[in-house]
């Protein structure tokens, strides 16, 4: 009798935990991975009754976000979990990497309106703002009452994004803003932008963080549509004509390539865990289909290739947990450096995919239904692959880290 008999596969996710990292975490850290859990179980990966598919599935396909849970998302404080003070939670690195995993494992929009909101928007303002801007901001963005968007990417400049175009001019009390900005998530619907901008000279060092209000006159964020790829996640361009903002509102504590560089390594951070939860969602819904399809009047999980492919996927999932928890715990003590984020966000994303693939593969023709989540994270992780510093990049920071020498600009 096989020791799986006994077991009913078609409940919910189990966990993927076989080198029992759940012992290492704290009763916070625990509780936190098990709510967040527990939350995308029950409102996004149950049924709706309207379409027959997971909730998710059912946004994926409408290329909506579901903006009617938004409020959850600040009620469960994964908001900016891991920053302290004015009213926010200050839990550990871990926490935030669990409650990223477990978004994740639902979609990667989920994980991309926490780790936009969190690391991208709130970070900045946390570290770089006055007091004024935290109290303004911070706790309203932590209960999901505001909305942010980081404005660093443009049309031109992705991967050197130095060679920036949009410009800031002081003009007596307030800064004019003038240029775009690609590829930014929640743009639409934010209520606040962090737009990065040159100010005084042309050289990266003169880039400045802005916080624009969508009520800025000059300041518009159309949404970017026909997506095949996080489709439940809401994407925009930035414009900024000659938008006019009090002298308040610039981020005074940071200057050059260092502000956005800090900012975009906390978010590379939790994509190296949100990136396993798109793994963890892949292989367990291979383990149960594996488990219940017949072929030759045994299941498919029977043959050797396919307990070949599964070994192979737990396998992987396992190293990257294990890389993932170590990053954590030096990010907790202050040790690790950007290098060590980008070997994480590299490797995680990139077996995040191939464990997409393969789970395609176990499931044959099945796997391109949207039944199963086996699509959606593919071709969510297309995406994931190549923002916030492509594949090939942060391999070039690994190797100016090993040789010294700068390969990419």
């Amino acid at each position: 009798m096989s020791q799986h008999e006994d077991l009913d596969y078609s409940t919910t996710y189990e966990g993927v935990d076989f080198y029992n990292i759940d012992s290492m975490l704290t009763e916070d850290e625990r509780m936190i991975q098990e709510s967040v859990r527990e939350w995308v179980d029950d409102r996004f990966l149950t049924q709706d009754p309207k379409t027959g598919l997971s909730v998710i599935e059912s946004h994926y396909q409408a290329g909506t976000f579901p903006m009617e849970l938004i409020k959850e998302f600040g009620d469960m404080e994964v908001l900016g979990i891991n920053l302290e003070g004015y009213g926010l939670p200050g839990m550990s690195n871990i926490s935030y990497g669990l409650a990223c995993q477990e978004l994740e494992r639902g979609d990667s929009g989920l994980r991309s309106f926490a780790s936009v909101q969190g690391s991208l928007c709130m970070y900045p303002i946390w570290a770089f703002g006055t007091e004024e801007q935290k109290k303004k901001y911070l706790l309203k963005m932590g209960k999901a009452e505001l909305i942010g968007c980081f404005g660093l990417t443009e049309p031109d400049h992705g991967s050197n994004p130095g060679g920036m175009l949009t410009k800031a001019i002081d003009d007596g009390d307030s800064y004019v803003l003038n240029g775009a900005k690609m590829w930014i998530t929640n743009g639409t619907i934010a209520d606040l932008a962090i737009v990065w901008a040159k100010l005084g000279g042309d050289s990266s060092k003169h880039i400045r963080g802005f916080i624009v209000e969508k009520d800025d006159v000059g300041f518009s964020a159309p949404e970017m549509k026909n997506k095949n790829s996080l489709r439940a996640s809401i994407t925009s361009e930035l414009v900024l004509q000659d938008c006019r903002i009090p002298k308040n509102r610039l981020l005074p504590n940071v200057a050059g390539l260092k502000g956005p560089f800090s900012c975009l390594n906390n978010a590379r951070y939790g994509i190296s865990w949100g990136a396993l939860g798109a793994a963890m969602g892949c292989y367990h819904s291979a383990r149960l289909y594996a488990l219940n399809r017949t072929q030759f009047n045994k299941p498919i999980a029977q043959y050797q290739l396919v307990q070949n492919k599964l070994a192979w996927m737990l396998r992987e999932i396992t190293k990257g947990q294990l890389l993932a928890f170590q990053l954590g715990k030096m990010k907790d003590a202050g040790t690790l450096i950007p290098p060590q984020i980008s070997l994480a966000k590299m490797n995680n994303v990139d077996i995040a995919l191939q464990i997409a693939r393969v789970s395609r593969d176990i499931h044959g023709a099945n796997g391109i239904l949207a039944e199963y989540p086996i699509m959606r994270h593919m071709a969510n992780l297309e995406s994931v692959y190549t923002y916030e510093g492509t594949h090939d990049i942060h391999n070039l920071i690994v190797g100016r880290w090993i040789t010294g020498l700068q390969a990419f600009f």
